[in-house]
C-alpha cells in the first residue's frame, strides 16, 4: 500500500495557511450534507445507539486502552460502535471489548488499487488539522472513508477520542446526534493553532470530558458563554490481572511512547548516579517510538549499559510491574497518566515528575507517591533514591497507593459515563 503524504515537521509552517483554507472550504461544503441526516427519534424501551470514533484500535496506548475499557462498559445497556479511522495491523495489540462492534474505516490490507480512490490516498488530509499528530497518517481518502462511517445510520450519541475527531464530530455530526468529545490530554498542550481551532469549534459540541480539574478549568475559561457541557471524568482503570507487587525485585519500571514528551532521556541521567551507588537495582523501559535510538546512544555514552535496559513494548506490563518495585513517571507533560494508576493498582509507589496535568492530581506527596518538581533531574535522582534505600517506605507508600487506585475502578468510573449520556438524550 502507498502510505499517506506525510508531511514533514520543518515544512508545516508554510503549509498551515493553505491547509487551514482548504479545510474550511471542504467543511463549508460539507455542512448541507450534515444537515440531510438526522439521529435516530427517541424511543421507549430502546437501547441507546453509541458510536466512538478511535484512531486505531488495533494500536497500544493508554487512550486506546481506556476507551476500550469504557466502550466494554457503556455495551452493558448501550449498542456500542467503535469507528477505526484506520486499521495499520491485522490483530488487535489490545484485547476487544465483548458486546462492542469495531469497524475501521481505511483498512491498510485492501489499499484502493484503481480509480480515484487511489488519487485520493495519495493526497493529505483535508479534515484532520496539519497540527494534529494523526495528520502524518491520513489522507483525503480516509477522510471520506471516515465521514461515510460517521454519517452512515445515525446513532444516538457520537464520542470523539483526540482533538481531529472532536473537531470532526462538532461541525459535521448529523442534526439531532448527541456529540461528546473527550480530551485525553490538556488544552495548553496543543500547538496554537490547533487550540484556536478547537476552542472554536468545541463550542458547538453536547459535552466535553476532560481528565483534571486543571482541564476542566481551563476549557471552561476558553469556552465561556458556550452551551457545551464540560465534565471532568478521569480514565477507569484497566483490570491488568495477576496480584500486586511484592516490592522485592531490584528494579525501577516506566513505559510509554519513546517520544520527546515522555522524558525517558531525564529519567535515564536521573537514574545514572544510582547505577553507581546500587549495582543491584535495573531501571527498565518498556516502549517503542522515534527516540529508541537517541535514548539507546545516551545508555552507552553514560556507561549504563545493561543497568538501564530499553526493551520492546509488552503485552503484559502488569506482569512486569508485579516484578518491580518502583514505577518513575518522567513526562514533560500529559493528560492524566494512566499508566500512575495502573503502577498504584499493583501496589507499586510512584515518582512523577509534576509536569501539566495529571501526576498532582493522582498522587498524594509522602501518602501513595513522591512527586519532584518538573524537569528537575536532580530531585528525581532523589527520590528514587529514597525508595530504593528504604524498604519501609516503599511498602507504605505502595499499600496506600493500592488503595487509592480503588477509586478509579471502572465499576465506580463507568456509571458516570452512563448517567451522562443519559442526561444528554432528556427524551430517551
Amino acid at each position: 500500500m502507498r502510505a499517506p503524504t506525510k508531511v514533514r515537521p520543518l515544512l508545516r509552517p508554510a503549509l498551515r495557511p493553505t491547509h487551514y483554507a482548504l479545510r474550511r472550504a471542504l467543511l463549508v461544503a460539507l455542512r448541507p450534507a450534515a444537515r440531510l441526516r438526522r439521529g435516530p427519534a427517541p424511543r421507549p424501551g430502546r437501547r441507546p445507539r453509541v458510536r466512538v470514533l478511535l484512531q486505531h484500535a488495533h494500536g497500544t496506548g493508554g487512550t486506546i486502552r481506556t476507551v476500550l475499557n469504557l466502550s466494554g462498559h457503556l455495551a452493558r445497556d448501550h449498542d456500542v460502535e467503535i469507528v477505526s479511522v484506520l486499521r495499520r495491523r491485522p490483530e488487535p495489540f489490545f484485547p476487544l471489548p465483548e458486546g462492542v462492534a469495531v469497524t475501521f474505516a481505511t483498512d491498510a490490507a485492501a489499499p484502493p488499487r484503481t480509480g480515484p480512490g487511489r488519487l485520493l490516498a495519495r493526497l493529505p488530509s483535508l479534515l484532520v488539522p496539519v497540527d494534529d499528530a494523526a495528520f502524518r497518517h491520513v489522507s483525503l481518502y480516509s477522510d471520506l472513508r471516515l465521514l461515510r462511517a460517521m454519517w452512515r445510520d445515525p446513532p444516538d450519541v457520537l464520542i470523539g477520542t483526540r482533538p481531529s475527531l472532536n473537531l470532526l464530530i462538532a461541525e459535521l455530526a448529523p442534526r439531532g446526534v448527541a456529540t461528546v468529545g473527550q480530551d485525553h490530554m490538556n488544552l495548553g498542550s496543543y500547538r496554537p493553532a490547533l487550540r484556536a481551532r478547537i476552542v472554536g469549534a468545541y463550542r458547538r459540541l453536547t459535552a466535553l470530558t476532560v481528565l483534571t480539574a486543571h482541564s476542566r478549568a481551563e476549557y471552561a475559561e476558553a469556552l465561556a458563554g458556550a452551551p457545551v457541557r464540560i465534565e471532568q471524568i478521569p480514565n477507569a482503570l484497566p483490570d491488568l490481572g495477576g496480584g500486586p507487587s511484592p516490592r522485592t525485585g531490584r528494579v525501577v519500571l516506566a513505559a510509554g511512547r519513546l517520544s520527546r514528551p515522555k522524558g525517558f532521556d531525564l529519567l535515564i541521567r536521573a537514574f545514572a548516579p544510582l547505577a553507581a551507588e546500587h549495582p543491584d537495582w535495573t531501571l527498565r523501559v518498556f516502549g517503542e517510538g522515534v527516540r529508541r535510538g537517541r535514548l539507546a546512544a545516551q545508555i552507552e555514552e553514560l556507561g549504563l549499559t545493561g543497568r538501564v535496559e530499553l526493551r520492546r513494548r509488552t503485552r503484559d506490563l502488569g506482569g512486569e510491574m508485579e516484578r518491580a518495585s518502583v514505577y518513575a513517571l518522567s513526562s514533560r507533560r500529559e493528560g492524566m497518566p494512566m499508566v500512575i494508576l495502573e503502577a498504584m493498582g499493583k501496589g507499586l509507589p510512584v515518582v512523577a515528575f509534576d509536569c501539566p496535568t495529571g501526576p498532582a492530581e493522582l498522587i498524594t506527596p509522602g501518602g501513595d507517591g513522591l512527586l519532584v518538581p518538573a524537569r528537575e533531574v536532580a530531585g528525581m535522582t532523589a527520590a528514587l533514591r529514597s525508595l530504593i534505600e528504604d524498604r519501609e517506605l516503599r511498602d507504605r507508600l505502595g499499600e496506600q497507593a493500592l488503595r487509592t487506585s480503588a477509586a478509579y475502578r471502572l465499576d465506580r468510573i463507568g456509571p458516570r459515563w452512563t448517567r451522562l449520556l443519559a442526561e444528554l438524550r432528556p427524551g430517551s
